[in-house]
């Protein structure tokens, strides 16, 4: 058994109670941050059923998607993104070196400049609603119906920039403190109030495209006032402060300037992918959007999870100056996205057809919609463990406050892509295909990269049996993906299916690949159980 032969080898034996106790707590944490996760992705999914099956994928989806995606790009930079590399590990060091009212202060402070930042930034967005758009998907402008669409839609949901930032913010703070589930599970209300909208509301707008959008500055403001009363419960809910000369507030800012940077330059890359899809045909950004929605699943499920869970304590770690337990736990989360994103993005290459089909093959959702979302669904498959790796491996730097080595990589990675854009596009003509293949490979490159970084700046040591656990994977994944050829049958069978048929097929063939792959890496001397039973103790 492969963590039973690390813990023996001598780099484990100095820290082999604090390693185990560690991975104790982070499977918890992780197993409570999944299971939301999860709870909300199903939600996600059958919001994504209903859109497609009500909106279909033509040019109302097209002009929501690129509304919705707007704000979502901000929030990526200033919430989850850039912010949070920032906050994160100055907050977990007030909370380990400072007093709690120092810590209270801080929050105080922050929460109170970035709310002033967020509702200039939101006003002013609403107001250049036509320019954004204008920028965003150039190509929309070639239809005026459709530009003034996707505006009116922008003008309504940007306002979600403002609440989810803060959401993040307060996620940020609940993480820190432990209470992972809180923030996990929040997303849930955005789906649920996009749910309820098409159900209940849409036949009560003259455009019942735009109750989407609705449902989204709601969504938003749900999940803010969600998470209030857990911050309350921990003492830490913020008050105003206007006091600006604050050091730990000035630290932030400081580590925001190179985060901002390095997180926008992800960001550009799609949206020049959206770029390029409003030129090609109406359809390409729903499209791209479907097969993304499906990549999301487990990117969020074990990528956003771990990487969630890991910062705290990369962050607890390095203040501690523990070096030996900071990369014990960078070990633990990369043998543990292998073990399960790996499988993942078989499956979803090999599944692609059942998987389109029985979530989104419904209604305007057409035969045509389904083959055109599952070239891009297995383009971007190629790259899934490259992008949840990423997620596992940049908090190895944020952590150290290291901020402008991903800065680096993410802009080589910008440029990568792009070049990878404009061949696959305009010279292979795989048209939106090519745009997630970009995507996925540069993601592969990126991970790649700081990999490289960790381990040439001597901050993280493989552990032992990483080859015999490679070679095990690869016999199990090799003997899944050939399991699920040839059980899924004929892919345009599954058009013809009923909705409980597909359903019912396509849970036997996910019980049915999960079940080849684990029983072929138990019979190669992996046992899963052994392993949760000795981190547990």
């Amino acid at each position: 058994m492969l963590l039973s032969s690390m813990l023996k080898s001598p780099k484990y034996v100095v820290n082999k109670q604090f390693f185990s106790n560690s991975i104790m707590n982070l499977l918890k944490a992780l197993a409570k941050v999944g299971s939301m996760t999860f709870v909300s992705r199903i939600l996600g999914f059958v919001r994504d059923t209903l859109i497609a099956r009500v909106f279909g994928a033509g040019m109302l989806s097209d002009a929501f998607i690129v509304a919705f995606k707007i704000p979502n790009l901000l929030r990526r930079i200033s919430a989850e993104g850039a912010f949070s590399q920032a906050f994160v590990p100055i907050l977990g060091e007030y909370k380990t070196q400072r007093s709690f009212d120092e810590t209270h202060n801080l929050i105080n402070r922050v929460a109170t400049w970035m709310g002033v930042l967020l509702v200039a930034i939101t006003l002013l967005g609403m107001l250049a609603a036509p320019w954004i758009v204008t920028l965003i998907a150039p190509g929309f402008r070639a239809n005026p119906e459709k530009m003034q669409l996707t505006v009116e839609l922008l003008r309504i949901t940007f306002p979600y920039i403002f609440f989810i930032s803060l959401v993040s913010m307060a996620g940020g703070v609940l993480n820190t403190y432990n209470k992972f589930g809180i923030p996990a599970f929040t997303p849930v209300w955005l789906n649920v109030s996009m749910i309820a909208a098409v159900l209940f509301f849409a036949e009560h707008f003259s455009e019942p495209i735009k109750v989407l959008a609705w449902a989204v500055f709601f969504g938003g403001f749900l999940q803010l006032i969600f998470q209030i009363p857990f911050l309350r419960q921990i003492g830490l809910l913020p008050k105003l402060d206007f006091h600006l000369n604050d050091e730990g507030v000035w630290r932030i800012l400081k580590l925001m300037g190179p985060a901002v940077l390095g997180v926008s330059v992800a960001q550009i890359s799609l949206i020049i992918n959206t770029v390029f899809a409003s030129f090609l045909v109406t359809g390409s950004v729903s499209w791209l959007y479907y097969a993304d929605r499906l990549m999301e699943f487990p990117t969020g499920v074990l990528g956003v999870a771990l990487g969630t869970i890991l910062l705290p304590s990369l962050s607890k770690a390095y203040a501690g100056k523990e070096q030996n337990e900071y990369s014990q736990l960078l070990d633990w989360g990369l043998r543990l996205t292998f073990i399960l994103a790996a499988p993942a993005a078989v499956a979803l290459a090999v599944l692609a057809v059942p998987l389109v089909t029985a979530l989104f093959h419904y209604g305007k959702f057409t035969a045509d919609d389904v083959a055109m979302t599952q070239q891009a669904l297995i383009a971007y498959s190629i790259g899934l463990l490259g992008l949840i790796l990423v997620k596992i491996l940049a908090p190895g730097f944020y952590a150290r406050q290291n901020i402008k080595t991903p800065v680096k990589i993410a802009i080589f990675t910008l440029i990568t892509t792009q070049l990878m854009n404009f061949i696959f596009v305009f010279v292979l003509d795989l048209r939106h295909a090519g745009l997630a293949l970009s995507i996925g490979l540069a993601a592969c490159i990126n991970a790649s990269l700081l990999y490289y970084h960790l381990r040439k700046a001597n901050v993280y040591q493989p552990q032992p049996g990483w080859f015999v656990f490679l070679l095990k994977l690869a016999v199990g994944l090799s003997v899944m993906g050939i399991v699920l050829h040839f059980a899924m049958g004929d892919g345009n069978a599954w058009l013809q299916f009923g909705l409980s048929k597909r359903l019912l097929y396509l849970s036997g063939l996910v019980l049915l690949g999960g079940g080849a792959y684990f029983a072929t890496l138990m019979l190669l001397g992996f046992r899963p159980r052994d392993y949760i039973r000795r981190v547990v103790r």
